[in-house]
This record gives C-alpha cells, sequence and structure tokens, in this order.
C-alpha cells in the first residue's frame, strides 16, 4: 500500500481545505484522474493521481483541513499486491539481512546501528504532482548546493509550470546529495529532482521515524526539542520558518474581512502560526493599541522594521508579489525584452455591429447566453486569420522555424481573483458565436473566482486586450508570448464622422492597438490583416458568407 502526501503546493502554503472527493475507498483509479479538489487560501487546485490502483483509504474527510507534506489518501498501485503476509516476509527479509544471519545483540544501541546506517543512504525527493495537468515544469533557481544543509520546509528550488512560480521547500532536514535537474532544464512529475540524505539517519517515513528515538539515548531527542521550541518562541510574534507565517485558508479569508495583513497579528500557534483566537484577539485590543505598540513590547530580532514607521503618515505596506502575479509579471519582462514590438492603430466604427447585437441579444438570452461584442471580435479574427495565417503562428526556441498553427485558440485577458490570467476559447474557427459567448461566459467567471483550468491556460495563439471595458481608450499591449500579435480593444464612443454625402452623422467609433512580433510580422501584414478583421465587423454581415 502507498501513502500519497499532499504535494507543496507553493507560496508559503501549508495546508488547505478538502472541497470535494472525487474518489472514494475502494474505486480503481487511473494515472493523472482527478481525484479532489482542495481550497487553499488562493484558488481551488485540483489534485490527480500519481499512478493506476486501486483507492484503500481517505485520511481526510470532506471539509477538514489537509497538512502538506502529510497522508491525504492511500492506494495500492495497478499489479501491487494487498500486503500479503508472504510480500511482507518477503519485504523483511530484503530490508534486514543481518537480523536473519545472526541473532539480535544484547546491548539495544548496538541493535539500532543495522537500522541507522540502512537509513543514512541519499533519498530522492520526488517531484510531487503540481495539480490541474500539469506534468512538467521549468527549474528556474536552485537555493541550494550539493553537500548543504537543508532544514525541513527550506526553499530549496523556484519552479516556473504553464501557469505560475512555485517554490519547493525540503520535506525533512538532511543534506543534499545530489542535483538531478539543472538550471534551465524541465523537470518531470514524479521523478526525482534531488536527493539527500536525513539527519541523524533517521527515514522520511512518520512510522520509522519513532524506532531509532526510543533505541537510543534521550539527551539528543532532548536537545532536538529544545532546539525546535526555540525558534517557536521567537517567532510567535508573527515570523514563521524561512521568513513565511504559516495560517490555515479560513485565517488567512478572515484576516481580508477585517481588512489585516498576515504580518500585523502575532501568532500563537506552532513556528508562528497565526490562529483564529489570535485574530479575535487583535481585534478586541482595538486597532490603535496594535498599530501604536511600545518599543519595549517589540521583539528584539525586528529592530530593522522601525524605518518603514512614519509616525505622520502611518508605515509602509509590504507585500509579497506572489502566484500569477509573479509569474505574469516575469513572462511580461521576458516579452518585452526579448520580443521586438511595434504598435500599430486604428479605428473601427461599431455601429452596425451594435445594432445586429441588439437584434440578437433577445435569440441569445433564451439560451442562457450573454452576447457581447467580445464573440464577433473573435469569429471575425478566426475568418481573418485564413487568409493570413502568419498571425496565428509562433516562432520557435532556436528563432529558425515558424510554426503555423492548426488551430485559432483566441486568448481574453481577465482580470481574475489570483490576478491577470489570458484564458483561451479553443478552436474558434470551428464555434458559432452561442459557442463562442458560452465559452467566454464560462472562462471568466473561473478567472473572476480564481479556479481557470490549466489547459484553459495553454496553447493560446493570438490575444485579445478588452481595456474598453474598463473605460480605457487607448493601451500599447504587451505580446503574450510565445503567440506573435496581441490587440487592445478600447471603449466605444459616440463621435461625429462625414458620411458619403460629407453630412455629419453620429457614430460608434472604436479604437483598436496591434502589438506585432516584428520578427515575423511587417507593418504591411497588420496592417492588411487589421483591413480584413475590420472589414468582417464594420459590415457583420458579410460574415454570414464564410461561416460553415
Amino acid at each position: 500500500m502507498t501513502e500519497f502526501k499532499l504535494p507543496d503546493i507553493g507560496e508559503g502554503i501549508v495546508e488547505c481545505e478538502v472541497v470535494e472527493w472525487r474518489i472514494q475507498e475502494g474505486d480503481v483509479i487511473e494515472e493523472d484522474q482527478p481525484v479532489v479538489e482542495v481550497m487553499t487560501d488562493k484558488a481551488l487546485v485540483e489534485i490527480t493521481a500519481p499512478e493506476a490502483g486501486r483507492v484503500t483509504r481517505l485520511f481526510v474527510p470532506k471539509g477538514e483541513i489537509a497538512k502538506v507534506h502529510a497522508p491525504l489518501f492511500a492506494y495500492e498501485a495497478q499489479g501491487e499486491t494487498a500486503a500479503s503476509p508472504e510480500a511482507q516476509a518477503s519485504e523483511q527479509q530484503r530490508d534486514e539481512p543481518e537480523n536473519q544471519a545472526t541473532p539480535a545483540p544484547a546491548d539495544p544501541q548496538e541493535g539500532a546501528r543495522p537500522a541507522a546506517t540502512a537509513s543514512a543512504a541519499a533519498k530522492d525527493f520526488i517531484l510531487p504532482d503540481l495539480g490541474e495537468g500539469i506534468v512538467e515544469c521549468e527549474v528556474v533557481e536552485w537555493r541550494i548546493k550539493e553537500g548543504e544543509t537543508i532544514e525541513e520546509d527550506q526553499p530549496v528550488v523556484d519552479v516556473m509550470t504553464d501557469k505560475a512560480m512555485m517554490e519547493i521547500t525540503a520535506p525533512e532536514a538532511g543534506r543534499v546529495a545530489k542535483l538531478h535537474v539543472p538550471k534551465g532544464e524541465i523537470a518531470k512529475v514524479h521523478a526525482p529532482l534531488f536527493a539527500y540524505e536525513p539527519a541523524d539517519g533517521e527515514p522520511v517515513g512518520e512510522q520509522a521515524s519513532s524506532e531509532p528515538a526510543a533505541s537510543t539515548p534521550r539527551a539528543p531527542q532532548a536537545a532536538r526539542t529544545e532546539a525546535s521550541s526555540g525558534p517557536v518562541t521567537r517567532e510567535t510574534g508573527g515570523q514563521g520558518p524561512h521568513g513565511r507565517i504559516p495560517a490555515s485558508p479560513a485565517v488567512r479569508r478572515l484576516l481580508r474581512e477585517h481588512g489585516l495583513r498576515l504580518e500585523q497579528v502575532p501568532g500563537s500557534g506552532k513556528q508562528g502560526r497565526v490562529l483564529k483566537e489570535d485574530i479575535q484577539a487583535f481585534l478586541a485590543r482595538g486597532e490603535t493599541t496594535s498599530a501604536e505598540a511600545s518599543p519595549a513590547a517589540a521583539s528584539p530580532a525586528e529592530p530593522a522594521r522601525a524605518p518603514a514607521r512614519n509616525s505622520a503618515q502611518g508605515e509602509v505596506r509590504v507585500e509579497p508579489m506572489r502566484g500569477i502575479r509573479a509569474a505574469m509579471a516575469r513572462k511580461m519582462v521576458a516579452s518585452a525584452s526579448t520580443i521586438p514590438h511595434f504598435q500599430y492603430g486604428e479605428e473601427l466604427d461599431v455601429t452596425e455591429l451594435l445594432a445586429l447585437r441588439e437584434r440578437l441579444k433577445p435569440e441569445a438570452q433564451a439560451r442562457d447566453a450573454r452576447l457581447t461584442l467580445m464573440p464577433f471580435f473573435m469569429k471575425a479574427m478566426a475568418l481573418s486569420i485564413r487568409d493570413f495565417p502568419i498571425l496565428n503562428s509562433r516562432l520557435n526556441e532556436a528563432g529558425d522555424e515558424i510554426h503555423y498553427l492548426p488551430s485559432c485558440n483566441i486568448g481574453m485577458a481577465v482580470d481574475g481573483k489570483a490576478g491577470l490570467m489570458v484564458p483561451n476559447v479553443k478552436g474558434v474557427e470551428r464555434l458559432s458565436l452561442l459557442e463562442i459567448a458560452g465559452e467566454i461566459q464560462r472562462l471568466t467567471q473561473d478567472a473572476r473566482e480564481g479556479r481557470v483550468a490549466s489547459a484553459d491556460l495553454q496553447e493560446g495563439t493570438i490575444s485579445i486586450s478588452n481595456i474598453g471595458a474598463l473605460g480605457g481608450t487607448y493601451a500599447a499591449p504587451i505580446i503574450n508570448a510565445p503567440e506573435v500579435a496581441i490587440v487592445a480593444i478600447g471603449k466605444t464612443q459616440w463621435l461625429p464622422r462625414f458620411d458619403a454625402d460629407d453630412k455629419v452623422v453620429k457614430r460608434a467609433i472604436m479604437t483598436i492597438t496591434w502589438a506585432g512580433d516584428h520578427r515575423l510580422i511587417d507593418g504591411g501584414t497588420i496592417a492588411r490583416f487589421c483591413n480584413a478583421w475590420k472589414g468582417y465587423l464594420e459590415a457583420p454581415e458579410t460574415m454570414l458568407l464564410h461561416l460553415g
């Protein structure tokens, strides 16, 4: 039987709530099958099965809190026997050959030596399941080196998935033996990431950890207890291990509801964990009391914080940049610094398009669809790309091949709960306006709730940023690499224009700004493409001639 431990979800998260089990004890599961949904303080995450087998036990009931690195469920791998007595005996003979060959020594300390020697061997840390169908990630930065000593929960490596930057921490204390994946290379989920030797020769498993302690003098155990209790005492003021403050999702939600920051509330739990009672006590003392604590009450470990406080204007609020926002920032910096951008602006007369939408809205509402202008923008773009496939291509990493993509997957920038996301509608060229509208509605809702599936964020081919929804008129967008173009759509304004008879008429005008990758696209190409797209939108009935 194998225990699946909740993987490190990164970003300082130490626990999450089990929202929904997709499996039951006794169920047969397949590799990468969704098994449980958990809620962190940031988003809903889907955990998948590491391999095929049969579920034997669910350790954490629905609605309860699951701890990172603690058992989540147990399963028998496909082809594995159900731990028969014969298999156990065979495994015991392999693990303890010395005990079979000679009788146990009289001295209990001598009897502990073979186990300590065996457990001192290096162990591989397997890259945990990062959820949501992610099978690999890039090693961005190693925080450790071979031969270094590490502590439990110490950050060891930063990895980048297609969605965000994640921080992987050490499962226990020990010494680094080998880094299996160099910086900049791709690490595979369920494959070894690094090897380490556990501290004191203690094994990783929780069941075995109590054995050596029982067969060794109590003094080392007491020393470890004192060593571990020291940081707890120092960190009850709100600083957790390695600069992070442990707190449950419920506590973090409560903090947000009261407009508080995690570092404001002194934590009374283990390793400085902030509990719900700490927040209640903080609120009972009052904001003035807590914010204007006397210097004598300040921890001696925090003298550097004093300069950040200004008695006249309050104090500087510091917020770590993590998660989707951090990943997007790095991606935008890389895009802006490695892709030669050029901009192209134009105006659209969407008077006829607005009239058409008003006529179609009742039919769409009858089918539970919200018909905005975005489905028209996407459909017209997919039709235009048929004549200009270079807009739906990408350059390979070596920069010597153009890959023309078979499907038009149009992304849309959404200011979601977890930060800016660009989910995309797959296969727009094959979808009707109602189907596109339904997908837009689904993706927008998921983004605002912070639960966009990884598949919806992958394989985008071209993007639209609708700044007009927020009242913007002009923008100079940054390309969502590895795509080659993006368009920013401004708000619609009713402006005077001359008609064919030179009379001033009221027209609905919308400004658009394209950004193109100048390595693949020149100004003439994007101008001709934009004219085709503009033609479909200014005379929307012409799209009927090209719908399959």
